[in-house]
């Protein structure tokens, strides 16, 4: 099951400062890690920019988050967008290495510091020194670039480099449309308190469909709620779409065709306002659950 969370590049526009923004960010991140996403991308909302905390402001922040402590130094750098990196929350992302010798054990992201002869290079993996490994035939390295590492054993020292995406949780930046045309979208939701309430009977619904699909759920920012980013009226929120072209799989279509549902998970809401990092962890706690 892939999971994917959409935010806007707008997400710290209501930021005092660039410490406030980055610690917006960083919860963010946390909530992606704790409901275990795959991937957070972060969509174009130009219209809802600042001009100090934009959409490269907040990729840079996230994928800094997102970064294993251990290679964050040596992958960043000093950054200007990183200047309150301080404050942000640890992830402390699960990592289960074993000590088996049989190729079980954790993956986790490294660095190559050197490209040695002999198809060998040293790679910095949080370990207490970079170790040299084969690189896997078909399989090309520079120096500087991230790489998958699993470690079977740490003593005595048992890994190898392996030709598969890094893992952890990706940050990148992408369109809305391309994101919701994905092969491994699953069901798309957009969250939005002018959506379909989620009560009990539709979560039911809904769990079994996500846990075999995945979900890509999308989320506005401050003061800039979807329907205000997609130009949409709110009241077109939920509207079928031709009720022929659906199946009757219990996700009910709307008037933007990108989404299988809009949906509010924080009905009868008591603020005026829910934050974006305060509606990933309603969202996804609700989501995540299993029939």
């Amino acid at each position: 099951m892939t999971v994917s969370i959409l935010v806007p590049s707008s997400l710290s526009r209501e930021a005092e400062d660039k410490r406030e923004a980055t610690r917006k960010l960083g919860y963010v991140a946390r909530a992606a890690t704790v409901f275990r996403a795959d991937r957070l991308l972060v969509y174009p909302d130009r219209d809802g920019e600042t001009g100090r905390f934009d959409g490269g402001f907040v990729e840079t922040v996230l994928r800094y988050a997102a970064t294993p402590p251990y290679l964050r130094n040596e992958a960043w750098g000093m950054r200007d967008e990183l200047e309150y990196a301080g404050v942000l929350p640890p992830l402390r992302a699960v990592s289960q290495t074993g000590s088996e010798s049989n190729g079980s054990g954790s993956s986790r992201q490294g660095i190559v510091t050197e490209v040695g002869p002999e198809g060998r290079v040293r790679v910095n993996c949080g370990l207490q020194h970079p170790i040299s490994l084969n690189v896997p035939p078909k399989m090309a390295v520079e120096e500087g670039e991230r790489v998958t590492v699993r470690i079977s054993s740490r003593r005595p020292v048992r890994a190898k480099l392996e030709d598969v995406p890094l893992p952890g949780l990706a940050v990148e930046r992408t369109d809305l449309s391309t994101a919701l045309g994905r092969e491994d979208a699953g069901v798309c939701i957009a969250a939005s308190r002018f959506g379909e309430e989620l009560t009990v009977g539709r979560l039911e619904t809904l769990a079994g469909r996500i846990e075999g699909d995945g979900m890509t759920v999308a989320f506005g920012a401050p003061e800039r709620g979807l329907p205000d980013i997609l130009e949409i009226e709110a009241s077109a929120v939920g509207a079928p779409k031709d009720a022929a072209a659906g199946e009757d799989d219990g996700v009910e279509p709307t008037a933007d065709p990108g989404f299988d549902l809009w949906l509010n998970t924080v009905p009868d809401q008591g603020s005026e306002v829910v934050r974006t990092e305060e509606a990933l962890f309603a969202t996804l706690a609700s989501l995540s659950l299993r029939e």
